[in-house]
């Protein structure tokens, strides 16, 4: 079977739910032709749909490299590089809560990598609150409600963020704010 034969039988186990078959035809396609960029670039987004990180930086990887000016295979590549490094931090704050230094450096890159990740937004949020770093958390919480506007835990996290900093300004010897009325 020819390369668009098999992407032809991807597409049907998709239409079909059926994303482990349609990611095997997909390397089929690649084994038929594998200088084909695209080929690669439809397995790595299958293959992420599938929460396959690992796999689908492979295949991107691949596609980027056969096609180094495609836009759109460098913005999925930097996707799945955001969704791995969000992974990462978030295995590092469980398995190593001691290192949330570490763990906001990995979100911060997540972040450049894919302004549009609610969840690495969000994270952040919460461990720049957690060290006390309020007008960084009450930014990223921001953003992640910017992104997200109806998420209530991002809502909660930044009215949370908002007093903290609030109170710390006072504590601190700041001014009250007036109200406009």
């Amino acid at each position: 079977m020819d390369g668009e034969g098999c992407i032809k039988k991807a597409y049907e186990f998709i239409l079909n739910s059926d994303f482990e078959q349609a990611i095997y035809w997909f390397e089929q396609a690649i084994a038929v032709e594998p200088d084909n960029a695209s080929y690669y670039h439809k397995c790595a987004i299958s293959c992420s749909r599938s929460g396959k990180w690992n796999k689908a930086k492979h295949y991107a990887d691949g596609a980027l490299a056969l096609e180094p000016d495609n836009a759109e295979f460098r913005f999925h590549l930097h996707t799945i590089e955001s969704k791995l490094l969000l992974t990462e931090a978030k295995l590092l704050l469980l398995n190593d809560p001691n290192q949330p230094d570490k763990a906001t450096l990995l979100l911060i890159e997540a972040t450049r990598l894919d302004p549009l990740c609610f969840e690495a937004f969000y994270t952040l949020g919460v461990v720049y609150g957690s060290l006390g770093r309020l007008d960084e958390a009450v930014a990223s919480a921001r953003e992640a409600i910017r992104l997200e506007p109806e998420h209530s835990s991002a809502r909660t996290l930044f009215a949370d963020v908002i007093r903290k900093r609030r109170s710390e300004r006072l504590k601190n010897g700041g001014m009250k704010r007036k109200r406009n009325r």
